[in-house]
This record gives structure tokens, sequence and C-alpha cells, in this order.
């Protein structure tokens, strides 16, 4: 833990009125209750920058998957939960987008969107 970690940390405690050690013991019982959402807290900038470009990777292969549909679409075939698919595709394509621009946010300092 740096200075600036150990600022934040100690300043965090007393503002919880717990000593250093309390505040410790409670942040890491409330962290062990729920090991996913630690594990998602915790992840490095890095680790959520590979997500998102995974993210990005996998619409670009539903991109050419809506190709293939139009094209087929237009040779007279049907898809009939195209209009759902499309939606879905897009409400995720929406949320990594909100995801990107909160971590932006988060990393510029920013109160979110």
């Amino acid at each position: 833990m740096n200075d600036s970690e150990f600022a934040r940390f100690t300043k965090a405690a007393g503002q919880c009125e717990m000593s250093n050690a309390a505040f410790l013991a409670y942040a890491v019982d409330k962290a062990a209750r729920d090991l996913h959402r630690t594990a998602a807290e915790i992840a490095t900038e890095r680790e959520v920058i590979d997500e998102i470009f995974a993210a990005r990777r996998h619409l670009g292969r539903i991109h050419g998957l809506f190709n293939q549909v139009a094209k087929d679409l237009n040779s007279g075939a049907d898809a009939p939960h195209l209009d759902a698919t499309a939606q879905a595709v897009l409400d995720a394509a929406r949320r990594m987008e909100d995801a990107a621009d909160a971590m932006l946010a988060h990393r510029n300092g920013d109160a979110p969107a």
C-alpha cells in the first residue's frame, strides 16, 4: 500500500468512526461475503479494458452475422426473431458503451452520468 492509498484508507476509517484495524476487519468480512462482487470491484483497470475489447470483438462478429442475415433476407429467407435479436444486440452495445463511459469518468475523477 503506497502513501496515498494508506491516507485514503485512514480517512475512510475515520469517517466511519473506526480504527484502521476495525475498518480493515469490517471491509475484509464484507468482501468475503460476496466473492463475485468483490472480484468485480477489485478487477484491475487492465482487466476491465481487456473485457471491453473482448466485447467489442464479439460485437464485430455479430455485425458480420447480421450481414449474412441481411443477405439471406434479400434472398427471400424468413427471420421471425430478427427484431428481438437486433434489439438485444443494440441493448448490449449500449451497455458496453455505458460501461466504457463510466470507466473513463471514474478514471478522470468525474461523477457518473
